[in-house]
């Protein structure tokens, strides 16, 4: 946490040495910019030198970007509401003001995080490791990080009368921030029903009874069964009707494809066919590549 300078006098022999600096002494800018490049173990080590550094290193502004490149990827407006409430928590059981001081800050909620303390909301691709009735799905659950593995724990609410789910070792690549603001056992308000048209790609709310929540499942907008398919002549989009397929599924299979009515849709289905509730289109060519990489290695029945 020094530096020493030697200077040199005419005399080659005669070696002066300075007082020595402490990095504090440092012009603002320039320990600024070294504080900016520190990784966050780094930063939390200089954080315990004096409380000057402290103070300084617990900055929100340097730990927004640690939290965005690590995190912000999982992290949506329902995990942060989940923080606040911890937070709110936290502080009622002690002094508010000193609650506030210690745990509100984005330092805390990343070491958090990190450490695997706290839990919060996300979604699963293909739940239950890879489950064959889960396939190309993405499930609500609780996640909490293990530093240990570098993987997560998830537990899914339960379904019906089953216990909850718990799946271990779940890689940061099965993992999103949920990308809508619905409760898994609520229905989707769809705002895109009038812009469907062949091809897009789009997700859906399917459930397998009333009691169970929702999964979003992938799949594509199909044509009408009088419709060749040929671009120019094409007038699908002109109905009323809406072909879903999910072509993950044999042909002849019950799950293959699916009809929703543009006008009127909210949840439609049965006891034995599941339940098919919001859907959302997809335009963000990343979320469409995931689920092609997910895409399973044989033809589902």
């Amino acid at each position: 946490m020094s530096v020493k300078r030697k200077t040199l006098t005419c005399k080659v022999e005669n070696v002066e040495e300075e007082p020595e600096m402490s990095v504090l002494d440092l012009p603002e800018l320039a320990l600024e910019c070294i504080l900016e490049r520190l990784p966050p173990d780094a930063l939390c080590s200089m954080a315990s030198v004096c409380s000057s550094l402290r103070d300084r290193c617990m900055s929100d502004h340097l730990w927004k970007k640690h939290m965005k490149q690590k995190w912000g990827r999982i992290i949506g407006p329902a995990a942060y509401r989940e923080w606040q409430w911890h937070l709110a928590t936290r502080t009622n059981l002690g002094n508010p003001k000193q609650g506030k001081q210690k745990v509100d800050s984005i330092m805390a909620w990343y070491l958090a995080l990190e450490t695997g303390r706290f839990c919060f909301p996300a979604q699963v691709y293909n739940r239950e490791n890879g489950h064959v009735g889960f396939m190309l799905s993405c499930y609500d659950a609780e996640i909490s990080y293990d530093p240990r593995t570098d993987t997560f724990q998830a537990r899914y609410p339960p379904h019906g009368r089953r216990a909850v789910a718990i799946e271990n070792s779940v890689p940061w690549e099965r993992l999103r921030a949920p990308p809508v603001d619905t409760p898994p056992h609520d229905l989707h308000t769809s705002d895109c029903l009038n812009e469907l048209r062949p091809g897009d790609h789009i997700e859906i709310q399917w459930r397998r009874n009333k009691e169970f929540p929702y999964g979003w499942w992938y799949g594509v907008v199909g044509h009408l069964e009088p419709c060749d398919g040929n671009e120019n002549y094409c007038r699908c989009h002109d109905s009323d009707i809406v072909v879903l397929e999910f072509n993950q599924y044999t042909h002849g299979s019950r799950w293959r494809h699916t009809t929703i009515n543009r006008k009127d849709h909210r949840e439609e289905g049965n006891e034995a066919d599941g339940f098919y509730g919001g859907i959302r289109k997809l335009s963000n060519e990343e979320e469409i590549s995931m689920w092609r990489r997910l895409w399973p290695t044989e033809v589902l029945e």
